[in-house]
Formats: C-alpha cells, sequence, structure tokens
C-alpha cells in the first residue's frame, strides 16, 4: 500500500512545493493552479471548527475558499480536526497509457502527500495525497492500519467545495440515489441550488472573472458513490450514496482505506474542460494484458426478436460492427458470423449478478462480443464492487461491456478497457415516452455529464421533427431537432460504442447515412475549438490522419467561427 508514497524516478522542484507553518502547497507545471492544506480554522472565517481544510487559487485568485477534509466515524471521534502534519512526500511525475482503439493518453502533474497524526493520544493517521494538473486538481484520503483505527465505518465524508464567488451552475437534481442519472440538467446561479437537495456529478461551476470548474470523482473502487449538496451560500458538501444493508452507514471497510479521488477540472472557458484526461489518469493501468480482442464500433438494436436477422443483415451492408439482441442461440450466432457481424446481448444487472459465473463462458463459447447490462441504478459500495466484479469476470473471457443506466465514469475503462461506455444520463431512449432528450437537453450533457467519461446516448436518428411536430411514440421514434443536429453528435458525444439508434427503414435511401458509416467512434485528439455552456458547443477530433468537427446548438439559431488550425 506505499503505492501513493513511493515512486521511482522523484524529481523534486521547489518551484511547485511548500512548506511552511504547516501549509503544504503544490502547484501545476505551469504554476497557474495552486493548492494549500491548511490545519486549523479556515482563512477568513474563524467562526468555524480548527479542521483541517484545503484551499485553491487559479491565476493568482481564489477559486476554491477554506473547505472542509476529513471523515464522520460511526462511534468514533471525526477524522479530521486536531491534527499534526508528520511527514511530506511530493514528487513531479509524467504517466502515459493507452486507451481501446489504440489513443495513447499523457499527463504530467505534480503532487505531494501530506500524512497527519490525529491528537497524539488518539494516535490515528491520515494522508491527503494531492495531484495538481495544468487543467485541474485531485485530492483523496489515505487511511493506514493503525492499533485506535482497524476499522473504517463511515457515516459521511466532511469533504467540501467552498466556491469563492456565486456564479452560473448546471446541476442535476436528483430525487434520491437510485435514479441512474436520468434527469434533466438545470441552468441557475450557485446559490439557488435547492439547499440539501441532492445532486448528481459532473457539477458545472461559474467562477465570474476567474474561470470554470467541474467537480466528480475517479478511481472509485469499493466506496459508495459521491453526491454533493449544498449547505450554505457557494459550499456544496459531500454526500454518499447509502448502503443498502439497513446499517445507515456509507462506507464499511478495513483499513487501509484509499478513497476515490475528488476531481476539480478548471479551465478559462467550459468548453475546453472536455480536453481534459485527469479523470482516466487517475485510475490504475489495465488489468488487461492482451486488449486486442478489444473492438470500437457501431451498434444497431434489434428491435424484437423476430427482427434480429434483418437488423444483422443491415448492420452487415453498412458495415457496423455489431447487433444488440435480447437472447441468442447458435442458429443466430452463426448467421451473425457469416455475415460478419459481432452480437451483444443485453441482460438485467439482476441476471448477470446471479448468472454470470455460467452464462459468460457459454456466451464465449457462442463467440458473442459483448453484454450490455440494463437497469443499473445503484451506486453504493456494494454496487461499485459488483461493477469491479462483472468487469473482470467478463474481461476473463474476453466479453465487452455497456452499462445501461449506471453511474457516472470515473475512468474504470483505464482499469478495465473492455467497459465501453455507460448511460449514466437521460438518453435518446425517453423519445418513447416524452420530449426530454432535444438539442438543449443535448448542448447541456457536452458541458456535465460527458466530462466524466463515454456516454452512450443512442444516436443516429433520422426520424427529424421540429417541437410542434412531435409525439412520444414506442415504434419508430421521432427526434426533435435537425437531421444536421443528429449527425454532429457522432463527433460531439464520445464513446467507443456508438448506437445507430433508427429503425433500419430509416435509413433506406438516405444519404446522410452514408456519414453515420464512416464516422469513427475511437479518437486520437479531442479540441473543443468553441463554445458557450448551455448554448452550443464545437469540438473537433482526430482519428489518425483525419479530424471530424462537430458542432451543435440548442434550440437558438446561430452563427460563429470556428478556427480550422
Amino acid at each position: 500500500m506505499l503505492r501513493w508514497i513511493l515512486r521511482a524516478a522523484l524529481v523534486l522542484s521547489v518551484a511547485v512545493f511548500a512548506l511552511a507553518d504547516d501549509v503544504v502547497t503544490v502547484k501545476s507545471p505551469d504554476g497557474r493552479i495552486e493548492v494549500r492544506l491548511l490545519d486549523g480554522p479556515p482563512p477568513l472565517d474563524d467562526t468555524r471548527l480548527p479542521q483541517l481544510t484545503y484551499q485553491v487559487d487559479y491565476n493568482g485568485k481564489p477559486l476554491i475558499l477554506g473547505s472542509y477534509l476529513g471523515f464522520e466515524i460511526a462511534n468514533q471521534l471525526r477524522l479530521g480536526h486536531k491534527l499534526g502534519l508528520v511527514k511530506t512526500y511530493p514528487g513531479v511525475y509524467d504517466e502515459t497509457f493507452t486507451l481501446p482503439g489504440e489513443k495513447t493518453k499523457s499527463v504530467h502533474y505534480n503532487e505531494v502527500v501530506a500524512e497527519y497524526l490525529q491528537n497524539g493520544s488518539l494516535g490515528r493517521l491520515m494522508s491527503v495525497e494531492v495531484r495538481a494538473f495544468n487543467d485541474g486538481v485531485a485530492f483523496r484520503y489515505v487511511i493506514p492500519p493503525s492499533p485506535p483505527l482497524l476499522e473504517m465505518p463511515i457515516d459521511s465524508e466532511m469533504t467540501e467545495f467552498h466556491f469563492a464567488r456565486d456564479g452560473e451552475a448546471f446541476p442535476l437534481m436528483l430525487s434520491n440515489f437510485q435514479t441512474a442519472y436520468k434527469d434533466q440538467y438545470t441552468r441557475r446561479t450557485l446559490s439557488t441550488i435547492p439547499e440539501d437537495g441532492l445532486v448528481g456529478l459532473p457539477l458545472l461551476v461559474e467562477q465570474p472573472g476567474i474561470g470554470w470548474v467541474a467537480v466528480t470523482e475517479a478511481d472509485l473502487d469499493d466506496y459508495a458513490g459521491l453526491y454533493l449538496a449544498r449547505t450554505d451560500r457557494t459550499t456544496m458538501h459531500a454526500r454518499l450514496s447509502p448502503r443498502v444493508d439497513g446499517s445507515q452507514l456509507a462506507v464499511r471497510n478495513k483499513t487501509p482505506v484509499v478513497t476515490p479521488w475528488r476531481v476539480l477540472l478548471i479551465a478559462d472557458r467550459p468548453e475546453k474542460l472536455l480536453e481534459s484526461d485527469i479523470v482516466t489518469s487517475l485510475n490504475l493501468p489495465s488489468k488487461i494484458a492482451d486488449p486486442s480482442w478489444i473492438r470500437p464500433g457501431k451498434i444497431a438494436r434489434a428491435a424484437s426478436p423476430a427482427a434480429l436477422r434483418s437488423t444483422i443483415d443491415f448492420a452487415a451492408s453498412a458495415g457496423l460492427e455489431y447487433v444488440l439482441a435480447a437472447s441468442i442461440d447458435q442458429d443466430i450466432a452463426a448467421y451473425a458470423r457469416q455475415k460478419n457481424v459481432g452480437l451483444w446481448l443485453s441482460a438485467d444487472w439482476r441476471i448477470v449478478e446471479s448468472e454470470m459465473d455460467q452464462s459468460f463462458p457459454q456466451l464465449a463459447t457462442l463467440g458473442v462480443r459483448g453484454v450490455r447490462v440494463e437497469g443499473w441504478t445503484r451506486e453504493d459500495q456494494d454496487a461499485v464492487v459488483l461493477l469491479h466484479k462483472i468487469a473482470a469476470k467478463a474481461a476473463e473471457h474476453k466479453l465487452m461491456l455497456a452499462i445501461g443506466g449506471g453511474y457516472k465514469p470515473d475512468g474504470l475503462q483505464r482499469v478495465y478497457p473492455n467497459v465501453l461506455t455507460v448511460e449514466a444520463a437521460l438518453t435518446a431512449d425517453s423519445a418513447k415516452v416524452g420530449a426530454a432528450a432535444n438539442p438543449q437537453h443535448e448542448v447541456l450533457l457536452a458541458f456535465t455529464r460527458l466530462l466524466a467519461g463515454p456516454l452512450d446516448y443512442g444516436l443516429g436518428g433520422f426520424e427529424n421533427v421540429m417541437p410542434t411536430e412531435f409525439e412520444p411514440r414506442a415504434s419508430r421514434p421521432m427526434t426533435l431537432g435537425t437531421r444536421a443536429h443528429q449527425l454532429a453528435l457522432y463527433v460531439v458525444l464520445e464513446s467507443p460504442l456508438q448506437a445507430v439508434n433508427g429503425d433500419p427503414q430509416s435509413y433506406a435511401g438516405q444519404r446522410d447515412f452514408d456519414f453515420v458509416k464512416a464516422v469513427p467512434t475511437a479518437w486520437d485528439t479531442t479540441r473543443a475549438v468553441s463554445g458557450e455552456a448551455g448554448e452550443y458547443i464545437a469540438v473537433a477530433r482526430s482519428h489518425g490522419n483525419e479530424w471530424y468537427l462537430g458542432a451543435i446548438t440548442n434550440w437558438t439559431a446561430r452563427e460563429f467561427d470556428v478556427p480550422l488550425n
């Protein structure tokens, strides 16, 4: 468990680290972001209890004011106050990693690990690991075993995000912890987010005159998912998804405990947050030694068992890699192989949980390429452990995964590259029952949900109508907005597994379908070239030597210049 302290080739720099009067400081490689850990009352607010806090400055201006760190532990003194700094471990690092589609990513960051001892007589240790990137900040807690602290029954985290200024915010307001994020993002000022309302991540917030911040998390493993609630005018407080075993706890672990990373993506402009690789980089290296069998691509869904063969024919003629089916037998598997089309099976998560030990080997024998795990609505500790278990078992049998429903991505695709995509959003499928999936919603997704990772949205609907013509219907559902908007979504909303969402009949004789057939689903480089939060965005992505440019707007028509350099 020393991986957070000892690493090869440490290169220390006095310009980016500082230690004075128990204040620990680390700066980003370009010096624009500065993070400080302080032990005592938050500066400028001596009404609050002495507690370990952190601050973040951006371009020399306060971005995050003194915000509490620590834990409420069941039947024990909270862990976070009456601390004394023991030692620090600073370092400078470069990391490179590869994702499906041969996408190579590299990150550079400065890091400091600050080790604290709580009230000598208690003898409880806690470390805070902080990484400062040029495009954001991440921190996490490390609780080593000590005689007073062998178990960590966590009631809640005391982690706060005290924004320096009120500004525009785009929260996803959820009714409870089991909604699969299927609601619309709203637009309001930070101070008007309903107090104690449950906010799903990522949360995008403007700091006027300073920049933009998106809060999310990374490397969620054997821990509860993070949500937020507003506790005063501009402070958001951590809420952990509670366990469902009736224990009233959020997390039940033995030490050592290494928490997920709490992530702040930071940029001058909101669209530039899309370019960040921080969330993925904060995860452990891949556990799949040879990922050559993992192939991104496009997938069509068979509308019914009776339509499965014709959907396979459609995919074969269009050059689509995959078809999603509700059931698969040997005859269908042989037919798909003959047509050079890969099959994916759709299955409820409860069935996957109970039957994967038996069914995954059978699916692999049939030549099935992946499983779409449907109906996922939980983010408690046990659910997170289960998702990792499913990913590992699927990898063992060379099965790819997509998560229907689910919780926001946390970079798991680096650990298990076979996990290609996650919904965790209100998606195009909702057009069967209402008009919530529309251009306004899709623009907001680009500035919010997409910041966490791949988004399985459901693209390529060719039954395009305006609001006055729209009516929800289960068969051949209509798609709000223009045909060009639907095509651009293939570039704007990234996912290594992209749906071809329309009925095959909708594409017959349509020249626009040539773009759907040709557009890649794995990208080498992403550049957000223009945008305004909640209004419009233009994204350029490269695949090999080719660049694709996608631009979408809400319901307001507009013209803008896009630099092509």
